[in-house]
């Protein structure tokens, strides 16, 4: 029988773990998980070659290990950092750590638009979450930010690449994922950009995996775009015999009309593995089957960050008392506040409780 590997102790945060040799920092904090587990947005343990562009992960070595426990000089990359044996690394317990993430999302909204409210990503940003999380209130930037023209990637994919921070992940799903890349990064330093040579359609059936791994909004669903709140969908496990990929996903549901179809993430926001493979989707389970019939349903989708999307959806959560009420005598406050039983603006005998989302004008619209 071959000899088991050694394992290495590594402390980060002072919770003591064990992994095996060649492992990073960051796979390391993940295994320990919570908040120990430094940001990430730019590597993703599925692609090859990814991590040490954005800087989000950095950590303090104070001992670099048993034989030689003199530390690092410098803030390192976690994710691009390996374990020594008795290493100690410094997280979020080390202020200058804190300090430099901040810094990294301070440079990173440089030129980030701040159009949350009409970005189809919102509510399941990273860079949303890296900024409450680690952002500053305010901006010393005063210059204008750079913008580019929206750009169509095939048929299915609109690129914004105003909010690209250049993360190169969708340009290592290209490679590793599909036949041949015709996009990647043009020019250098601050014009540096994702395009296609030039506006060539991406035509693979893995190519909408690019919309999974983005971080950001730059690279967004066309067949989804303003259609709707991701928070005010229904995320359900579904699947389906599938040739082609493994036909597991995600449904996002609005009563019976599957708005979007998605790859099943885990906590870490990356695509899940089964059988030892990730669990890429093919573009016909992701745009072509947009129909409850063909899919198998398997039940609500455990959220497992903490997020808007799960707001209401998933039972034992403890919700705060209604205190209307009470203040008004005893009143039900959904009768009191439904004014289109006395406005003559919409029908009157819709329940607007009883809509699954928020109404919009096909709820009043008469069936032809």
């Amino acid at each position: 029988m071959p000899d088991t590997p050694k394992l290495y102790k590594v402390t980060i945060d002072n919770i003591t773990t064990e992994v095996e040799p060649g492992t990073t920092i960051l796979m390391a904090a993940r295994k320990i998980g919570g908040d120990v587990a430094p940001p990430a947005m730019c590597f993703y343990s599925k692609l090859k070659g990814s991590g040490g562009k954005c800087r989000t992960c950095l950590v303090r070595v104070a001992k670099g290990s048993a034989v030689d426990p003199r530390p690092m000089p410098k803030l390192v990359a976690s994710c691009r950092t390996n374990v020594m044996d008795g290493m100690l690394v410094e997280s979020m317990t080390n202020p200058d750590v804190l300090e430099a993430r901040n810094a990294v999302v301070e440079f990173l909204l440089i030129n980030h638009p701040l159009d949350c409210p009409v970005c189809d990503q919102a509510g399941e940003c990273d860079l949303q979450d890296l900024s409450y999380e680690h952002g500053k209130e305010g901006t010393r930037y005063e210059f204008k930010r750079r913008t580019f023209e929206q750009e169509d990637i095939g048929p299915y994919i609109k690129l914004h690449m105003t909010r690209c921070i250049l993360c190169y992940r969708c340009t290592y799903v290209a490679d590793q994922l599909t036949d041949k890349r015709v996009h990647g990064i043009l020019d250098r330093g601050d014009q540096s950009e994702i395009s296609t040579y030039i506006s060539k359609a991406i035509d693979n059936d893995f190519s909408g995996n690019m919309i999974d791994v983005c971080p950001v909004g730059a690279l967004t669903d066309k067949t989804f775009r303003f259609k709707n709140r991701v928070w005010f969908t229904k995320p359900v496990n579904a699947h389906r015999d599938c040739a082609t990929c493994c036909g597991k996903v995600i449904l996002w549901n609005r009563g019976d009309e599957v708005l979007r179809v998605t790859a099943r993430k885990d906590e870490w926001g990356e695509v899940q593995s089964y059988d030892g493979k990730p669990g890429w989707i093919c573009n016909t389970c992701r745009f072509d089957k947009k129909h409850l019939n063909d899919w198998v349903i398997e039940g609500l989708t455990n959220i497992k960050r903490h997020s808007v999307i799960g707001q209401g959806k998933y039972p034992g959560l403890v919700m705060p008392n209604e205190t209307i009420t009470e203040v008004m005598g005893g009143r039900d406050p959904k009768l009191m506040m439904d004014i289109h039983s006395i406005s003559d603006v919409n029908d009157r005998d819709i329940n607007l409780s009883a809509i699954p989302g928020p109404a919009t004008s096909e709820t009043f619209t008469p069936n032809p």
